[in-house]
């Protein structure tokens, strides 16, 4: 294998080596070697006269979305993850700004929804960014619970592929989590309008509010899954996070909005998608919010 290709160098080195470890039937250390080169997408073939490798498919693919299975990945502090539903370019352009902020302790997991090109996509695969494909499409909210438990850590961002990274946001994010404590700490969000009924949210800047929005939301996933996660009956993502961080607040639930270091670039999910379609789900998601929430004032934070 050439020399001159990194990959493919440490390979090499990882097989020299779990050859070694066979021959002296140090059959632990072999199999800890064999999962160090399937993390670098590669199968290790054990040959008569020594060994070779094939490349691993570098989407994990399955047909339904109960049939995704948890992710190992030991380093991992805190998850970034998205819900790809077409426009595979813009995800792909996302991760890169992740991967330009942040280092081997934050763990990538891009769930993409349905049969699709992923363009780009498949080549930003490495270890500690997973590509995961169910064929069968499944709704927003079930995408998001499938999120919430199949994460590797126990702080899970959900954002959306048209956020990007223009700095650290996680280091703020995860000294939030350890200060006070918060339950989820987002980006954008406001407090309800009581004097509307309910029908809208003020943005008040940072600070404690009573929804956060899913463009990039940060959640404590135990305290996320016993409030019951996403509504399965939300189909699209709008309106989705905002019955969510009211379920958050109903558990006695507080969540932080920060300004942090990102910007959004063209929402495709929302300008670009079928508008009949856009607004019928949104309203469903809405209907159920002032169906099962609205007066319930006392489950707000406090009003600035």
């Amino acid at each position: 294998m050439s020399a001159q290709n990194p990959v493919q160098e440490k390979l090499e080195q990882l097989g020299q080596a779990r050859k070694v470890a066979r021959a002296a039937k140090d059959f632990n250390e072999a199999d800890r070697i064999r999962d160090q080169i399937s993390a670098l997408g590669w199968e290790i073939v054990d040959l008569t006269d020594g060994f070779t490798f094939i490349a691993k498919s570098r989407v994990s693919i399955t047909s339904k979305i109960n049939q995704l299975k948890a992710i190992s990945y030991q380093e991992a502090v805190i998850t970034v993850s998205m819900i790809v539903d077409g426009f595979c370019e813009d995800a792909a352009d996302s991760i890169r700004s992740i991967k330009e902020f942040s280092g081997s302790s934050v763990a990538i997991v891009i769930l993409i929804n349905g049969e699709q090109d992923l363009g780009s996509l498949v080549e930003l695969q490495d270890d500690r960014t997973f590509l995961l494909q169910i064929t069968a499409k499944a709704g927003w909210g079930e995408c998001a619970n499938a999120l919430l438990k199949i994460a590797p850590s126990s702080k899970l961002i959900i954002m959306d592929p048209s956020t990007r990274f223009i700095g650290d946001p996680l280091t703020m994010v995860m000294a939030a989590f350890e200060g006070e404590k918060w339950h989820a700490v987002g980006w954008k969000g406001g407090l309800i309008n009581i004097d509307d009924e309910w029908r809208t949210v003020s943005d008040k800047g940072p600070g404690e509010v009573d929804v956060l929005f899913s463009y990039f939301l940060a959640v404590d996933r135990a305290a996320a899954l016993e409030a019951g996660g996403f509504n399965i009956r939300a189909l699209y993502y709008r309106n989705a996070d905002i019955e969510f961080s009211l379920r958050l607040k109903q558990a006695q639930g507080k969540l932080l909005q920060l300004d942090l270091p990102l910007k959004q670039e063209r929402h495709h999910g929302y300008y670009d998608v079928d508008p009949q379609y856009r607004d019928t789900q949104s309203k469903k998601n809405y209907d159920r919010i002032l169906e099962r929430f609205r007066g319930k004032n006392e489950i707000l934070s406090p009003r600035r």
